[in-house]
């Protein structure tokens, strides 16, 4: 298939791609800038590797659309969203939405004429409505909301556009190219011998290599095209309290890291997030052809490197 490929130079986007070429499709990943650095800009350069990279080619823009009108594209890959800052309370939800969909019935239409056969959504088990938890399952932040709000757009156009459409929903990838978060913070505590504090061990989360959610991602997307209507896929692998998870990361990296990891699970005060967010397609790794022993190897080797 010829994809067009969205977010490429996100930690997801880069695995996203790599897995699709490696499954022999060809991949064009049109980037917002040009002039990216550090650890995008490591990604970026990998990027390069397996997809045709196109920058200054935000999604919606007049070079995007023309883009889209280029050739003939099999399927839209949309991964890419406006996140800024994330956290923030004020977080611009509306605005989001604008970005995540400008123009996007221009873009469709110029793909569907050229014979698009779907498009790929990227969702995130922390919008509403998504995975199983607590319930309500509200939206984790604005930035959630935002994402949910951007799905239910896409929903509205398959079904008056008739176009097949698949969301795939991302719970708490880890892997090497990651936003330095939960797993970079331990990695550095333990390399300066200290112990890193887990402040949030109760809650119960969802956590997935992230070579094996691009691998899911990669059969999902060819699946999209076969399927009429609308799909979904949450991949689930390590379901478990954060605790839990920190524990299981230390046993793992100690042995490949050869410093000692251990880890305080503190009280646990902070109780602003629900509690259970999981996602539910369990990924039998084996049967992808995947190896748990290789990705943990292939984590440490990459915070070995990134320490030097």
């Amino acid at each position: 298939m010829r994809i067009l490929l969205t977010g490429g130079s996100s930690f997801t986007g880069l695995w996203f791609a790599r897995s699709l070429a490696a499954k022999g499709h060809t991949v064009v990943a049109p980037l917002r800038g040009s002039d990216y650095s550090d650890l995008r800009g490591s990604r970026v350069a990998e990027l390069r590797r397996v997809a045709e990279v196109v920058e200054d080619c935000p999604f919606g823009s007049a070079r995007f659309r023309d883009l889209a009108g280029t050739g003939s594209w099999d399927l839209l890959c949309q991964h890419a969203a406006q996140t800024g800052d994330y956290r923030n309370p004020d977080f611009d939800v509306i605005g989001a939405v604008a970005d995540n969909t400008k123009n996007l019935v221009a873009v469709l239409k110029k793909m569907m004429d050229r014979g698009s056969a779907g498009v790929v959504l990227t969702g995130s088990v922390f919008e509403q409505d998504e995975g199983a938890g607590d319930a309500p399952l509200r939206a984790f932040s604005p930035y959630g909301l935002s994402k949910g709000l951007t799905w239910q757009y896409y929903r509205f156009l398959s079904e008056t556009m008739h176009f097949n459409l698949g969301k795939f929903v991302i719970a708490n990838p880890i892997g090497p190219f990651e936003e330095p978060r939960f797993c970079s913070y331990l990695i550095r505590t333990w390399f300066k011998g200290e112990v890193p504090a887990v402040r949030t061990p109760l809650y119960v989360r969802d956590n997935i290599h992230v070579d094996l959610l691009a691998t899911a991602y990669a059969a999902f997307a060819e699946s999209v095209p076969l399927h009429q209507g609308i799909a979904k896929l949450h991949p689930s692998f390590y379901v478990e309290s954060q605790g839990a998870f920190a524990q299981r990361f230390a046993a793992e990296m100690s042995s490949r890291l050869g410093v000692a990891c251990p880890v305080t699970l503190l009280q646990q005060e902070d109780f602003t997030e629900p509690m259970v967010r999981i996602n539910t397609d369990r990924i039998d790794g084996a049967g992808l052809g995947w190896s748990e022993t290789s990705a943990w190897d292939a984590e440490a080797e990459f915070y070995e490197q990134a320490a030097k």
